[in-house]
């Protein structure tokens, strides 16, 4: 099989076309692969099967993709304003793993085609995920961005833009872990790290409550992280404002702002609990108790709630988030609660702060991310949310908090879940992604804090796509959706001819939501777990 792309009207993957179908920008055969990679030369790119370059996939079937100039000027011709038109940009999220732990280029010539790919395509731009585990991997203040930097060369090479995501955790899922050198400290010092009632460590990230702690070999995270963010400036100096027109910093689990509640693999396989509160390391312990004294009920310091949740339980099963009547809606709820909370907005007001002041002086946009964690959100106790640190229930907002300190660092909120709907929910978590999004979306407007969205899953089902047109159209606040993200799955036949027409839709003149058209489910129905492990893609 080969694939070339020719000068800027025609894209042709394959010799063999098995039955072509329309399909967006593009005419698609029934099968597709982006497995094997031979050689790129000037504008065409090779794809063959004696290539030795492997980016695993499902299916290995070739296609055939003829762009369709005619869609191109279809928006100018009608005399309409497109959604692109009044500002969205699009970008494309690159595998996680793109640089590898020794710093060179995983699939180096099938990123190439997918990036020349995206070009014709009309995305605006990919973001790139760098890693605190790879660039600083063999000590402290000893860095190496040389695969960052190529993948940014190529970038800038296509005339493409790039978002950096400056990650301080790990991702298991894509074998990245924290440098060897902070892991080896953690071995000897596990409170480095967050801990669950039972004492079990999450080792993705560190704990919060060590920011300003030199536990890092005589420094704190916090210097350590303004090290890092300082000499990443350097590096990519020439870059920044030209290529380079954002920075997200990690504040947490999968970069996002909220605790590890969920870092323990449940019994059943699903995560039909919520959680468990992550405040059980000595350093959170410490400032609970000094908090409690503080506040005039020491007895309350001693330890986080004894009547929470496992993991695997109910939110309900313990006396806490207890419908009626629970611990949750007591004094003592609402100060351990009103605690935890606080403590992870002033960690990411840490961060966003951080960042502002390294990057200020350039003309880049600096975000965060907040996750959308949607499961339960129909009780009064808001359990899940709770856990992961949002003091959020029937009675109180709290998110607003959270986009108010967004507000006053002058950050762009990074918002997930935009593919989501309530109606692919299981009904046994009372979850609704919609009313929640909403939710956040509304305190985003009222603050004026700007918003970039990202879809949660990769699935290519068309009410995934439809709910993310739906979101844009009807939200003038997000100005920037980013897709999560490329690799075998990407431009899979069940996937890519999807993400096509979703960028077709995108291009046409605005449409009324209801004018969307309806597509019947082609996937399994969403679980809890799933969705989940995928809001940090």
């Amino acid at each position: 099989m080969e694939v070339s792309v020719i000068g800027s009207s025609q894209v042709n993957l394959g010799r063999t076309d098995l039955g072509t179908k329309e399909v967006g920008l593009f005419r698609f055969s029934k099968n597709l692969s982006f497995a094997n990679i031979s050689s790129l030369k000037n504008s065409k790119i090779w794809i063959g099967q004696s290539s030795s370059v492997r980016w695993p996939s499902k299916s290995s079937a070739p296609f055939l993709i003829e762009a369709s100039a005619a869609v191109h000027t279809q928006a100018a011709v009608s005399g309409k304003r497109s959604k692109v038109d009044d500002g969205l940009r699009l970008y494309v999220g690159l595998p996680q793993d793109t640089v590898s732990e020794s710093n060179t280029i995983k699939h180096a010539r099938a990123i190439a085609a997918g990036l020349k790919a995206l070009k014709l395509l009309g995305v605006d731009g990919v973001e790139l995920p760098i890693w605190w585990g790879i660039a600083e991997k063999e000590g402290m203040g000893k860095y190496n961005w040389t695969g960052y930097l190529v993948i940014a060369e190529m970038v800038q090479k296509m005339d493409l833009k790039l978002h950096v995501s400056i990650n301080f955790h790990g991702c298991s899922p894509s074998q990245i872990s924290l440098p060897d050198w902070v892991s080896q400290i953690g071995e000897l010092e596990p409170n480095i790290f967050f801990c669950d009632r039972s004492g079990q460590h999450y080792k993705d990230c560190l704990s919060l409550s060590v920011n300003d702690l030199p536990v890092l070999n005589g420094k704190s995270p916090v210097q350590v992280y303004k090290a890092f963010c300082e000499n990443f400036k350097t590096a990519f100096s020439p870059l920044l404002g030209s290529t380079i027109t954002g920075i997200s910093i990690g504040l947490g689990p999968d970069g996002e702002l909220r605790y590890p509640s969920f870092h323990r693999a449940t019994k059943s396989g699903h995560h039909l609990g919520a959680g468990e509160f992550q405040c059980f390391d000595e350093n959170m312990l410490s400032n609970l108790k000094k908090h409690a004294e503080a506040q005039g009920n020491p007895l309350w310091g001693l330890s986080g709630p004894h009547d929470s949740p496992k993991y695997d339980d109910q939110p309900v099963s313990g006396g806490f988030f207890q419908e009626h009547g629970g611990s949750w809606e007591t004094q003592y709820g609402d100060f351990f609660l009103s605690w935890y909370s606080n403590q992870l907005v002033s960690h990411g007001d840490r961060l966003l702060s951080l960042a502002v002041s390294t990057f200020g002086d350039v003309p880049i946009t600096v975000s965060g991310k907040v996750p959308l964690i949607h499961s339960w959100y129909r009780t009064r106790s808001h359990p899940a949310e709770a856990m992961a640190g949002f003091y959020n229930t029937v009675t109180r907002d709290g998110y607003e908090p959270i986009i108010e300190m967004f507000s006053k660092n002058s950050c762009k909120i990074i918002l997930p879940g935009m593919d989501l709907s309530d109606d692919y929910q299981p009904n046994e978590t009372f979850s609704s992604p919609e009313s929640l999004l909403k939710q956040i979306l509304t305190s985003c407007r009222k603050h004026g804090v700007e918003i970039s969205g990202q879809n949660s899953l990769v699935s290519g089902a068309p009410e995934g796509f439809n709910q993310i047109t739906k979101n844009l159209l009807q939200e003038n606040t997000v100005d920037l959706f980013t897709y999560q993200r490329m690799g075998a799955d990407f431009f899979s036949p069940e996937h890519f001819p999807s993400f096509t027409k979703f960028v077709r839709n995108l291009g046409q003149p605005c449409l009324h939501s209801d004018d969307l058209a309806v597509d019947e489910p082609n996937s399994a129905d969403s679980l809890p777990g799933k969705n989940r492990q995928m809001q940090a893609a």
